[in-house]
């Protein structure tokens, strides 16, 4: 098996776990990543109605240079949109990534931006 699906498995078993206890509800919505090679995407979604009530990927942001950098402000800017929204808590689902590097950026660019979670 090639060692790619080993570690993409080993990402969709992880993922099975945290989405069995986070679930986004109209009070508290669930902020939900997506990291890519070359981009990184986030979502707040109500789980109860199944509908994404914000949106932002990394070419949304100005910012340009290290993927952390970019990922810092687009933390800042959903949490900007979410604050528009009168969205201020969210539940993190960090996708069955570990909760570093540019996951960690997101997230505490979100927290600047007054999002609680």
């Amino acid at each position: 098996m090639d060692i790619n699906k080993i570690k993409q498995n080993k990402r969709f078993r992880r993922k099975g776990r945290v989405r069995a206890k986070v679930n986004g509800t109209a009070a508290c919505p669930r902020l939900s990543v997506f990291r890519s090679n070359r981009g990184i995407y986030a979502q707040i979604i109500n789980d109860e109605i199944g509908k994404t009530l914000v949106a932002v990927s990394a070419g949304e942001v100005k910012t340009t240079g290290k993927k952390i950098d970019v990922s810092l402000e687009l933390g800042k800017l959903i949490a900007s949109k979410a604050k528009a929204k009168d969205i201020n808590q969210v539940v993190f689902d960090r996708n069955g990534y570990k909760y570093h590097g540019r996951i960690k950026a997101l997230a505490e660019g979100a927290r600047e931006g007054g999002l609680k979670f």
